[in-house]
């Protein structure tokens, strides 16, 4: 499968809660490791993460990738994303922002999918209360510190 009809699916499969679909453009053993929930690992889990994280407090996903760039182990593509809030302090406000998609290939699949994304925007376009944001601000900042590439950055 081309990057262009990978990436088309990706979001398409998003968007219609078809999250068998969605976990099939993973190997078996793929991992998506998205910025709000965590890992998720294998077909059942990643099928798990759209039908059901994903659709927990959120409808109406829109998700577009731009600018595609492949060596055919490795594909980047920024995206635009969006989703209406369900959440009681929402009001039904829809929730935007970008990122990078990261994409780990194997055979024509993805092995490993992570993101690096500006949530910020969302979060006050949710109404969270600013202490809400510094938490989960703090919490992505500690995930960051963790990272194994990041150890030369933490020395004095």
């Amino acid at each position: 499968m081309n990057a262009t009809t990978m990436l088309r699916d990706f979001c398409h499969h998003v968007e219609q809660r078809n999250g068998k679909a969605f976990a099939q453009l993973f190997t078996d053993d793929g991992v998506y490791h998205d910025v709000f929930y965590g890992a998720f690992a294998g077909h059942a889990k990643i099928a798990e993460l759209i039908d059901d994280w994903f659709y927990r407090t959120a409808t109406d996903f829109r998700w577009d990738m731009h600018d595609p760039v492949s060596d055919g182990r490795t594909l980047y593509a920024r995206y635009t994303f969006s989703y209406r809030s369900t959440l009681p302090e929402a009001n039904g406000a829809r929730a935007m922002f970008e990122g990078v998609s990261i994409m780990k290939l194997r055979e024509g699949k993805i092995l490993g999918y992570h993101e690096v994304a500006n949530t910020a925007p969302a979060f006050v376009d949710i109404r969270f209360p600013p202490e809400r944001i510094a938490k989960i601000v703090a919490k992505q900042g500690a995930a960051l510190k963790a990272r194994p590439e990041m150890k030369r950055h933490l020395v004095a």
